[in-house]
């Protein structure tokens, strides 16, 4: 037991590496998962660009079908399509959709409703059935319809049109079983001249990465939609499947199944399942043609001729709508459209099957890199090597996708350094904490406990080093207590005093303030030392306030005990000071020294002159964004030629309170010198006769005193 925790952070993070190393080669949904955002983020940073390719959607939208009517279509309308492309050159149309069913506004289907009217059975009769008008036209070359795979049992199987030459180790077991489809009638698809799959692979979050480019009917193996239209369009015969065996492609010696599959004189790398990851474009408004101007004659012949059609739907009620990395609502139409310009311009994106493997050795060297570097150079810079080292593997996957189109996973190798890191260091730390204790236990009874672990952490604070610095002071004092100590008992006073300090350090702390100095009952706060706050002073005011309410309700608690305890006076002050550890090598004292703590120390003792329990320098209010309270005047302390203006801060709730308002509106007049300040300052105190700091300045105006200016002549 002694040795296991003795060499804990060697085995604690390796056994974490060994689990991690479990759980790629399960590949569980949630690491997929966190792969699969990856490579959705690389394709929304770098998308593939869109380049003119002699493929179109021929688009049954919303004004087509507002146009020509609610789908479904009479199957005429779809043969007239076909052929009106077809007589321009169209080198392909595909029919990205089923024909499961008879077109029920076919004259056979409506002969039994004219039952009562003989002629119109008569002349019904002797029009064409709508399916054998699409048959005909089909039969005319060029065309490939679709089927949709499902593993519900099927009446029929749809019609292979191509065969099918292997290279390499049988696809057969690699390729996902179907065991039933949706099929096109019979008298239709038995026509065309290419029949696909129309089916599209929906990971576990919905959204469609890859499409399959062949699929598996029981033992029969069939091409997709995008393939068959491609192999039409070239007049290819059939299809080379290549895998593993052919391409010597392995994954550290651990051979897959499917790598690619040919069509015709274009190759796309796949999957082991055969499927193809597709590397989507934005929008683009060039790859769509309404249906409507096709049927209506709006192409031009050299916009046609050579070019591989597909006829789908964008419309949102025919629900042939799918997410994808890019978008979260793309036509399924699209999909198969830019799995073949993919294939013409060969822009693919592959993650080689050798990726995982190299994802692994990457993981295991990084993570083997911060132990050893832990051990030799310390947690810090181990962090910082192999926080490097996890950059630059996100660097080469990013380099590996935008310059090659590889995927390569960076985000779980670089997890599980990080997991194998904070196992080592906090290993380390417990550790360490061992060595801490003697340096608490040594300086505990001197400083505060913040500023011992400031020590623990950054021994380097016990130098004798200063700094210039804005900080912000708060003193407090409590009136009377001298006196009071002297004619009380010490069982009385010693309680009394330590559950006061008690309660104005605690106070203190929850607003991350450092204390300086406890002298008796006084308490000096220093805000933003050791550690910087950008908010020292809001953080100074919110204690001042807090402060003041505790003292309050304290003295009103002991005074029903019959011990009368005074007020707590506070100052606040913001201002340059030098920081730093001062008092020789033999004693360590971490204070502040400058004008801005004299300020603070007479901010609090004016506080018996004005009335107020808090004051609060001008400057240190202008640098709290909230700051709410009102105006004391502007104050020449004793031995200083300048005014500082003090501020008495007060809750957000009372600034909007009668008393307060009167109060600023009486500060106003007397600051601009108006004869009814003295009258306004009276009529306030009628109504709340305990405003000593109203009071304090009718008293002033009485005085022949006039204006905010107050010389103060007492410290």
């Amino acid at each position: 037991m002694r040795f296991l925790v003795r060499h804990a952070r060697l085995w604690l993070p390796m056994a974490i590496l060994a689990a991690a190393l479990a759980v790629s080669f399960q590949e569980p949904v949630f690491l997929t998962g966190l792969r699969d955002s990856v490579f959705d983020g690389y394709q929304r940073l770098k998308p593939r660009v869109y380049q003119p390719s002699p493929v179109r959607i021929i688009d049954i939208d919303e004004e087509s079908l507002a146009r020509i009517g609610q789908w479904p279509w009479p199957r005429t309308k779809i043969s007239a399509l076909v052929e009106r492309l077809r007589d321009q050159g169209a080198a392909v149309i595909a029919l990205d959709m089923v024909f499961a069913e008879p077109d029920r506004t076919s004259p056979s289907r409506v002969i039994p409703l004219w039952d009562d009217v003989p002629e119109l059975q008569q002349w019904a009769h002797k029009l064409q059935d709508h399916d054998d008008i699409l048959a005909a036209t089909v039969a005319g070359g060029g065309v490939v319809t679709g089927f949709a795979l499902s593993n519900k049992p099927g009446q029929y199987s749809p019609a292979v049109k191509a065969g099918f030459a292997m290279a390499g180790e049988d696809p057969m077991p690699f390729i996902p079983r179907y065991s039933g489809a949706v099929t096109t009638l019979t008298a239709v698809e038995a026509h065309a001249a290419g029949n696909g799959a129309l089916n599209v692979t929906k990971d576990h979050d919905g959204i469609i990465r890859r499409v399959p480019m062949v699929v598996r009917l029981d033992d029969k193996i069939y091409p997709s939609m995008a393939a068959e239209a491609l192999r039409v369009a070239q007049g290819a015969g059939s299809y080379v499947i290549k895998s593993a065996g052919a391409s010597g492609e392995q994954s550290l010696g651990s051979q897959t199944g499917m790598t690619a599959v040919r069509v015709g004189a274009f190759e796309g790398p796949t999957d082991e399942q055969g499927q193809m990851w597709v590397y989507f474009t934005k929008p683009a408004s060039e790859r769509f043609i309404p249906a409507w101007q096709v049927l209506e004659g709006e192409l031009e012949q050299e916009d046609v001729e050579g070019v591989i059609y597909l006829l789908g739907s964008s419309a949102t009620g025919l629900q042939d709508l799918h997410a994808t990395p890019l978008r979260m609502s793309m036509p399924g139409v699209t999909i198969h459209a830019q799995i073949i310009e993919q294939l013409i311009h060969g822009e693919h994106l592959s993650r080689p099957d050798w990726a995982n493997g190299a994802e692994r050795l990457l993981m295991v060297l990084l993570s083997i890199l911060v132990v050893v570097l832990g051990y030799r150079i310390g947690p810090l810079w181990s962090a910082f090597i192999g926080g490097t080292a996890t950059v630059g593997a996100l660097a080469i996957s990013w380099y590996a996708f935008s310059q090659h189109q590889l995927l390569f996973d960076p985000v779980f190798p670089a997890l599980t350094v990080l997991a194998v890191y904070l196992v080592f260091s906090l290993v380390r730390h417990f550790q360490s904490e061992r060595e801490h204790r003697w340096v608490r236990g040594a300086f505990s009874s001197y400083v505060s406990p913040d500023l011992v672990e400031q020590l623990v952490e950054n021994p380097s604070h016990l130098k004798l080093s200063g700094e210039r610095r804005e900080l912000t002071f708060v003193f407090t004092d409590l009136e009377g207590f001298t006196a009071l100590v002297e004619r009380s008992e010490p069982t009385v006073i010693v309680p009394l005093l330590n559950n006061y300090l008690d309660g104005m350090s605690r106070i203190a702390f929850e607003h991350d303030g450092t204390i300086d100095k406890i002298v008796g009952d006084a308490i000096h706060l220093i805000f933003g030392a050791p550690l910087a706050q950008p908010d020292h002073a809001a953080r100074a005011v919110a204690c001042a306030l807090k402060m003041d309410a505790f003292a309050t309700a304290y003295a009103a608690q002991v005074r029903t005990e019959g011990i009368p305890l005074g007020e707590t006076r506070i100052g606040v002050n913001t201002g340059p000071t030098i920081i730093g550890n001062f008092g020789g090598e033999r004693r360590f004292d971490y204070t502040a020294h400058g004008d801005a703590i004299n300020t603070a120390a007479r901010l609090e003792s004016v506080n018996k002159y004005l009335g107020t329990r808090v004051c609060v320098s001008g400057h240190t209010a202008e640098l709290c964004p909230e700051f709410h309270g009102r105006p004391a005047g502007s104050l020449i302390l004793k031995g200083k030629t300048r005014g500082i203006d003090v501020f008495e801060p007060l809750p957000a709730a009372v600034m909007e309170s009668e008393r307060v308002v009167a109060y600023l509106d009486a500060f106003e007049r007397m600051k601009h010198n108006d004869p009814t300040a003295a009258d306004a300052f009276a009529a306030l105190l009628h109504r709340y006769p305990e405003d000593r700091l109203a009071a304090f300045h009718l008293k002033r105006l009485r005085n022949h005193e006039k204006g905010v200016r107050v010389v103060m002549t007492e410290k």
